[in-house]
């Protein structure tokens, strides 16, 4: 552990009165990380702004995300404190040399004067990015689309995420990352790319787009999953984005690099601030995902430390890790919050609203630093979260301290440490002039120098980088052009000079060097070798004979009542006989690509016995396609009568049945739900009878108590005062003997009273007692006959009708085959 600390103020005694006790914050606590909130005016800006300050003092990097522009302030410090260095950054209403008097006076009440603020300023590299503007430095977040320098595949898969994410964000789409087809496509050909080791442009991922480096996406095909069509609409979009002047900042400036965000050419502390202000809000959750996911590639690539190696400090949270929303910046910020730790980097979050964290993120954190909060939901908010990570805590003192707390003062609690206590945050050596407009921050003290020091580290330290100009946008002409609305139905018939022509000496009888003739209007192909099914026709990749296949594409339509399910049949014929055979058909995963027009170099055709030069042979092949599919093919069809439901198209059984018992568990629900209605009803007689029979149970009882205890005090006293005393009649003693009697039969009248409502309410809870046990009986048999309702699955088998198959391609196809 380092000996490093933060200074970040004193601790203030019980009247709020600053005490001799510095706030000496160690370092390496933070690894554990923190959240600051505060209300607007407590004083949490300036909090940050002093814990970046003491983190470089420690020589610890920063790297600061600011959306709302407070954080460039950080570039305010001046040495000299002179009224020319603040004057173009006070209000104009305000004297400069009143305002550096006072950022003098203020900064000799803590024991700080010039020659810290010199130190500070020039012992580390200050610079403010500006992604998507040139006003301050200009960052290629996507121009520069290299692999990362890490073997981390989840970091990697969700760099990745991130930038594609980003991407279709620019452009309006917001698409998830586990469902929709864009993200999927683009995720996948950037996948592919950096698994070669190969870095892309966008204008490269364009081309892409279009025709990608994959047929398949999962177990689908890749035409099917997601259109050609779709595919160019989808690049014809992205294009835009390419050719929009304002896209152009986007790819300007230095390459990302991590290392040199956080440490100088000279491996000094450097101070990097992430500008967002001037952007959209879609554009700043691209930035803050990308740049963390950037950041966590990094971390996973160090080795593991206990010291705090890097902090991460980000102004204002709110909307960027909420507790419901999943934006993408939710993802990496809980991810540092999980696992940064174990790498020696922190994380710090700060808030005017506890209620805008994810419980996670405050949860996990090690250390609490509490302003003046706005309303009791946010301090509940974050007490809540307090106790869960903290564990033992007097809420109750908490709040009360919390209550208390003035302007610049904070409440700190740590994790594990000891009791929380207030302290006042010193005076910042920067001033704080406020949030800074996106034309300001290019006039920063020391901006030019910084950004232009970073730009050389950064394209130094990014493979391939040559230049942080702008990647230039690639022309129309560059990228490929979308195909017709509607394909041709019929394809070029390839030239038979095409080939190569080789000697004649070296052809069997059965060959020659030209092509021989196709029946017109039928595609010819050449077999591309490296076809997955290519071996498996006995195909030989570089075989010098060509012979006649035929591959079938069909479209097979299951249809019987509201149910629809379609299939695509494909086969190829090889070899050819004269009469066609359907039957003798290889199924096959047929793809348009594993086919070219271009014949191989010096290969010779074999003359076909198949009369593959009139029309009548490929309609007679087709006829036969259709009879044989029409005999041979059906599909299952999955029911549930009592249930009234069927398969959807394409729906397996297991989904089938899954989907059954999701219904019969809501009509289960259904049916309980009415009779707990029922019941309730009874229920809720029987405790209107009860309140009533308790309220005379309480009367009876008061009537009892009281009737008893005349009768001891009257009987007590009259009878035996009567019987002993002097001079009284008998008439006299008779009464007295007669009305304590009277007495005792009002107490014996009202215990029976009691008595009798007391068993009055056993039965009630009785009553209620089977009840509860009816329901629960009844529940159970509900859920008991619903579920056996859900297995009751049919199986129908559903044939195919000849007009529901449509043969949607046949083409010739030369199959190189050895001699």
């Amino acid at each position: 552990m380092s000996d490093a600390a933060f200074a970040l103020g004193a601790y203030l005694d019980d009247t709020g009165e600053r005490t001799d006790e510095a706030t000496a914050y160690k370092a390496d606590d933070l690894t554990t990380h923190g959240v600051i909130v505060g209300m607007t005016g407590s004083g949490k800006t300036g909090l940050g702004v002093v814990m970046m300050e003491e983190a470089l003092r420690n020589n610890i990097p920063t790297l600061v995300i600011d959306p709302k522009g407070d954080m460039g302030n950080l570039l305010l410090t001046f040495p000299n404190l002179s009224a020319d260095d603040f004057a173009p950054w006070v209000p104009r209403e305000t004297d400069p040399a009143e305002t550096a008097e006072t950022w003098r006076s203020g900064l000799e009440g803590w024991g700080l004067a010039t020659e810290h603020i010199a130190a500070l300023r020039d012992g580390h590299r200050f610079c403010v990015l500006t992604p998507g503007s040139t006003a301050g430095m200009p960052v290629n977040l996507i121009g520069n689309l290299a692999p990362p320098d890490t073997t981390d595949s989840e970091a990697i898969t969700d760099e990745i995420s991130a930038l594609v994410s980003g991407i279709l964000g620019l452009v309006g789409i917001d698409a998830d990352p586990l469902a929709d087809r864009e993200h999927i496509l683009l995720a996948n050909i950037i996948a592919a790319a950096w698994t070669a080791g190969e870095t892309l442009d966008l204008a490269t991922l364009l081309t892409r787009v279009q025709d990608p480096p994959m047929r398949k996406l999962g177990v689908i095909e890749l035409d099917q999953f997601f259109p050609k069509a779709d595919r160019t609409k989808l690049m014809m979009k992205l294009n835009g984005l390419l050719a929009s002047p304002g896209f152009a900042p986007w790819t300007q400036g230095a390459p990302l690099s991590v290392e040199s965000l956080l440490w100088d050419a000279d491996g000094r502390a450097a101070c990097t601030v992430l500008y967002l202000a001037h952007l959209s809000e879609s554009e700043r959750q691209m930035v803050v995902s990308l740049v963390l996911s950037k950041v966590i590639s990094w971390m996973r690539g160090q080795s593991g430390s206990t010291d705090l190696r890097a902090l991460i400090y980000m102004d204002e949270v709110y909307g960027y890790v909420p507790p419901t929303a999943e934006p993408p910046s939710k993802k990496p910020i809980l991810t540092l919050f999980k696992q940064a730790r174990a790498f020696g980097v922190g994380v710090v979050l700060s808030t005017q609203n506890p209620v805008d964290l994810d419980y996670k993120a405050i949860s996990n954190a090690g250390t609490w630093m509490i302003g003046r909060l706005q309303t009791e939901r946010d301090k509940s908010r974050l007490l809540d979260g307090m106790s869960s990570a903290a564990g033992s805590v007097d809420l109750s003192a908490l709040s009360e301290t919390i209550s208390g707390l003035g302007k610049r003062q904070f409440l700190m609690q740590r994790t594990g440490g000891s009791a929380p206590k207030r302290f006042g945050v010193r005076w910042a050596m920067s001033y704080l002039a406020g949030p800074l407009s996106k034309d300001q921050v290019g006039l920063l003290p020391g901006q030019a120098d910084g950004a232009a020091a970073l730009a050389a580290q950064s394209v130094a330290a990014s493979p391939g980088a040559t230049s942080p100009a702008a990647a230039p946008s690639p022309s129309p002409d560059e990228l490929p052009s979308p195909p017709p609305e509607v394909a041709a139905p019929v394809a070029a018939q390839p030239v038979a000079s095409a080939a190569p022509t080789p000697g004649t000496s070296s052809l069997a009888d059965d060959e020659t060097p030209t092509m021989p003739e196709v029946a017109e209007g039928t595609p010819v192909r050449f077999l591309d070798p490296a076809a997955p099914w290519a071996a498996d026709i006995g195909s030989t990749a570089g075989g010098p004979r060509l012979e006649p296949a035929v591959v079938a594409r069909v479209q097979l339509l299951y249809d019987e009542g509201d149910f629809r399910s379609e299939e695509t049949y494909e086969a190829v014929f090889f070899p050819l006989s004269t009469d066609p055979a359907p039957e003798s058909a290889r199924v096959v995963d047929y793809d348009d690509r594993d086919l070219t027009e271009v014949a191989p170099a010096g290969a010779a055709f074999a003359l076909p016995d198949a009369k593959v030069a009139t029309k009548a042979y490929f309609t007679t092949l087709q006829r036969a396609l259709t009879d044989h599919l029409y005999r041979s093919r059906s599909t299952e069809l999955f029911t549930n009568p009592t249930l009234k439901l069927a398969a959807r198209p394409n729906e397996t059984r297991e989904e089938f049945e899954a989907r059954a018992k999701g219904v019969a568990e809501a009509d289960a629900d259904l049916e309980a739900n009415e009779l707990r209605k029922k019941l309730a009803v009874k229920a809720d007689r029987i405790r209107a009878t009860m309140a009533k029979d308790q309220e005379r149970l309480s009367s009876a009882e008061t009537t009892a108590s009281t009737s008893k205890t005349d009768e001891l005090i009257s009987g007590a006293g009259s009878v035996f005062g009567a019987l002993m005393g002097g001079r009284r009649s008998s008439s006299s003693i008779a009464t007295a003997v007669r009305s304590v009697a009277s007495k005792r039969g009002r107490s014996t009248k009202a215990k029976e009273k009691v008595e009798q409502y007391a068993a009055r309410l056993e039965d009630h809870q009785e009553g209620l007692g089977e009840l509860e046990a009816n329901l629960a009986d009844a529940i159970v048999e509900i859920d008991e006959r619903w579920a056996e309702v859900a297995t009751r699955t049919e199986v129908q088998q559903v044939p195919l009708e000849k007009n529901d198959i449509n043969v949607t391609q046949l083409a010739l196809v030369w199959v190189p085959t050895a001699r």
